[in-house]
């Protein structure tokens, strides 16, 4: 009586599956294209910090999701705790838009505050 043997396709069904898990978050963040400007003056970010991206056409989305100002604000509010949090915005985005998450932040009375830069060099 002749069985086909289950584990070998049970293991590759796993690895894929690990596989996936560990590529999602880089294919999420790729997926917003932000052009971030440069500065000579930049240091790393805190661990794991809260991301907000303001997008050239104005879009903001918290961590990967696309939300609104007010919805922002409720979702800072309900996860800050004592995280920071990290601006990624266009450099061709109105500062209108950055100043507004700002204020944001001031009142939920969140410590850290950044905007992320590239370095420029040496």
């Amino acid at each position: 009586m002749a069985e086909i043997n289950m584990i070998p396709l049970i293991d590759v069904a796993l690895v894929l599956v690990i596989i996936m898990m560990v590529i999602t978050p880089f294919l999420l963040r790729s997926q917003v294209e932000v052009n971030i400007p440069k500065s000579s003056a930049t240091s790393q970010a805190a661990d794991n910090p809260i991301e907000i991206t303001v997008t050239r056409s104005g879009h903001v989305f918290y961590q990967t999701k696309q939300v609104t100002m007010a919805v922002l604000e409720r979702q800072l509010s309900a996860r800050s705790g004592n995280r920071a949090v990290l601006i990624h915005a266009d450099k061709n985005v109105p500062l209108e838009s950055v100043v507004a998450i700002m204020d944001i932040a001031k009142r939920l009375k969140i410590g850290k505050l950044g905007i992320a830069a590239i370095p420029t060099g040496p």
